[in-house]
């Protein structure tokens, strides 16, 4: 990248990170049970509700139950579960559409991060019903209180449940894009290890690496607070000496209860940090091929660790040493080689390749651009990329 170029990207950044402390960042009010959420809607005087969620989660235990409850109780619903890997903008407007049509109150969403992107977007557009979805990509174009919402992750990975960012894919582009606003931080959000009982294998693994990715990310970015530290350590700590017990293991509810909770602290560490070019060519290939974002994420996390190379041999020697993930007495760089290794011995067992076969070799310079497009000036990353360097992490 050039000297210029960088400039802006590090000065921006740096304003950024100033603001942070005075940017009126919020978190959820955690419910853990069914019945709590109930009390809340009660409470609220909410009778009549969006659910989102999808076809294999409809027919789960926790979601009968939950709609059992809403109906005993006499609330109102409609569910929506017509949800792609990646939403696109035709879905958000045909919830929004919904949503106003049966003069609803609030929106419960009850999925991976998917679905919950998809409601936090319906939110936005029925706060702001005369815009379309992609006219509130980029920072702060809602700035109005979304209408109740509670969000009910299933997977122990995207963090959405506590983030400021909605990410949406445009349907005839096929080019993701992020909304970001503060309002977009549900007011409500219930996390129960019962929600992943029966997550299916893959998704546990690519899930968990996701949620990995975006501390590592946080971690290693040059925004990060004592507040997304803190949070970032608890969450890679957690996966680490959780993620092989929930994946090989699904009876054991412990190990999930820790993904979701490491899942959650990622998501606040990641917030207010950022993440980096893992996200920006992920984002760019899921959108380009419906790859899903988690499985993306993780195959791309040490090839980018790689390339980073000495850059973040200080950093992540610490952060391993902290959580004893390897002697005190090793380098930096052997811990931080170590920890690829060890993702990639992990990949082994999980069944996940080291490449992603829907990539296709004419695309790349173009993912590139998008890639450079989303992560430039925004994302705080230890080593500035331009195009030409991003296509590196593409081949």
């Amino acid at each position: 990248m050039n000297l210029f170029k960088k400039l802006y990207c590090r000065t921006y950044q740096t304003i950024f990170k100033l603001a942070i402390p005075f940017m009126p960042y919020k978190k959820p009010i955690i419910l853990n049970e069914i019945e709590e959420l109930i009390n809340v809607i009660k409470k609220e005087k909410i009778n009549d509700l969006l659910v989102i969620s999808g076809k294999g989660i409809t027919e789960g235990s926790f979601f009968i139950e939950l709609t059992n409850e809403l109906t005993v109780n006499n609330v109102n619903y409609y569910v929506y579960d017509k949800i792609n890997t990646n939403p696109t903008d035709i879905e958000v407007e045909e919830t929004k559409r919904i949503y106003l049509k049966k003069n609803l109150k609030g929106i419960i969403a009850v999925g991976g991060g998917s679905a919950m992107d998809l409601a936090k977007a319906t939110g936005a557009l029925v706060v702001k019903p005369n815009k379309r979805i992609n006219q509130l990509k980029g920072l702060l174009k809602i700035r109005k209180k979304l209408p109740f919402m509670c969000l009910i992750p299933t997977t122990a990975g995207s963090g959405s449940e506590v983030t400021v960012t909605a990410v949406i894919t445009d349907s005839k582009t096929h080019i993701k894009y992020t909304i970001n606003d503060f309002n977009l931080v549900p007011k409500y959000t219930l996390l129960n290890s019962k929600t992943i009982s029966t997550l299916p294998f893959n998704m546990v693994t690519t899930t968990g690496l996701d949620a990995l990715t975006h501390a590592v990310e946080a971690y290693i970015g040059k925004s990060k607070t004592n507040e997304t530290k803190e949070a970032a350590v608890e969450a890679i700590s957690l996966i680490i000496n959780n993620i092989e017990e929930a994946a090989f293991n699904p009876t054991n509810l412990e190990a999930k209860k820790n993904m979701l909770h490491a899942s959650y602290l990622a998501g606040i560490a990641f917030r207010k940090s950022y993440v980096g070019y893992v996200h920006a060519v992920s984002h760019s290939i899921s959108g380009r091929y419906n790859t899903p974002h988690g499985y993306a994420n993780a195959v791309i996390l040490p090839v980018v660790l790689k390339i980073y190379g000495k850059s973040i041999y200080k950093t992540m020697g610490k952060l391993l040493k902290q959580i004893n993930f390897v002697d005190q007495k090793v380098s930096n760089k052997e811990a931080t080689i170590y920890f690829i290794e060890w993702l990639e011995t992990l990949y082994k067992k999980f069944n996940i390749p080291n490449k992603i076969n829907d990539l296709k070799e004419e695309d790349i310079e173009y993912l590139a651009s998008l890639a450079d497009k989303e992560a430039n000036p925004l994302y705080p990353v230890p080593v500035l990329f331009d195009k030409k360097e991003l296509m590196k992490i593409y081949n």
